[in-house]
């Protein structure tokens, strides 16, 4: 009795409700960056469906090499751009401050001293992104009209001194721009390091964390204790050092240094397109450097795909403005609330 009753007083361990078990992570599918780079694959196939139904020859590793050397002048400068972008900021500036980099590189190595160039450049385009920090923070200027005033003064520079390509780069700097590994090209991994540097100091760095809280809310940053105007300085800082790398990889890839190197790419509208499309709120405080690179990835990858195809150009920027329209779109409404998507 006493065992048979203690036995139908044990609960039945069977009809216990069992512990959900711990959930792994899982990789996300979704969210700007991670769209952003499906898109760049998505582009790839039906660039590539397109180039054979025509004949052509899309995946070659001639073609394959052209791509990524496109990737590497428009991502050092589109990573920098997305650091300033970050804080609320933007920078109109690096289009002419590429084309003066590249002459101030040109020329200083024409004497065959590199280092000396490649210092100069760099301090060159830090003065340039701190003036820039200074005006947008010290004087209150919009970024906007700060930095494009900037660009005129660059602008009134160049043209004042300069009527063509001037100076010369050595063979031994050309390497940079010409050398590769298998089909991947040397100059890659520049751009890879630099965004690899930024995307940790934009999430591993106080600095970065006060980068996304002053463009997420400048006041509420301020008040926090985030120095506000040192960050936005920085960032212009981090943004024209990107930029002075550009200046010395195009001049390595031109042999030479050319007034029209940065204005004739539009690295100015075509860094901010890149960073848009990689998911980062012009507004500031949202986004990254992984998306920004998947960005560049797209626009280089479209941009092989019409001349492949020989596409005239103005449908070619028709295509182009579509496209970072819709992903902007797409952006704003998976951000929408669900009572902003009932109302």
């Amino acid at each position: 009795m006493g065992g048979s009753s203690m036995t139908a007083l044990r609960p039945d361990l069977s009809t216990r409700p069992r512990a959900n078990p711990p959930r792994t992570a899982r990789p996300r599918l979704s969210g700007p960056v991670a769209g952003v780079w499906l898109a760049a694959l998505a582009v790839t196939v039906l660039g590539w469906i397109a180039v054979a139904a025509r004949g052509g020859d899309f995946l070659t590793v001639t073609n394959v090499v052209t791509i990524l050397q496109n990737c590497v002048a428009l991502g050092l400068v589109a990573v920098g751009q997305s650091v300033v972008i970050l804080t609320g900021s933007l920078d109109l500036s690096v289009a002419y401050l590429i084309s003066l980099g590249t002459l101030v590189a040109a020329e200083t190595m024409k004497s065959g001293n590199v280092l000396v160039a490649v210092i100069a450049v760099l301090a060159l385009c830090a003065a340039v992104g701190l003036a820039n920090g200074l005006i947008v923070t010290g004087l209150k200027v919009n970024a906007f009209i700060a930095t494009l005033g900037t660009a005129f003064i660059l602008r009134g520079w160049i043209e004042d001194n300069y009527t063509g390509p001037a100076g010369k780069v050595p063979a031994s700097f050309q390497h940079l721009g010409y050398d590769r590994i298998g089909p991947v090209p040397v100059s890659l991994f520049l751009l890879l390091a630099v965004a690899a540097a930024l995307w940790l100091i934009t999430h591993r760095t106080r600095l970065g964390h006060h980068m996304y809280a002053t463009g997420g809310d400048e006041h509420a940053a301020r008040l926090s204790g985030v120095r506000t105007r040192r960050t936005v300085i920085a960032a212009h800082l981090l943004c024209s050092l990107c930029v002075g790398a550009a200046a010395l990889f195009l001049a390595a890839r031109l042999g030479a240094g050319a007034p029209w190197a940065g204005t004739e790419a539009r690295y100015d509208l075509e860094s901010i397109a890149a960073v848009v499309l990689g998911g980062t709120a012009l507004a500031g405080g949202r986004g990254g450097v992984a998306g920004t690179l998947g960005g560049v990835l797209v626009l280089a990858v479209l941009d092989s795909v019409f001349n492949q195809l020989s596409v005239d150009p103005f449908f070619k920027n028709v295509v182009r403005g579509v496209v970072i329209i819709a992903a902007v779109a797409l952006y704003a409404r998976g951000r929408r609330t669900p009572q902003e998507r009932t109302a």
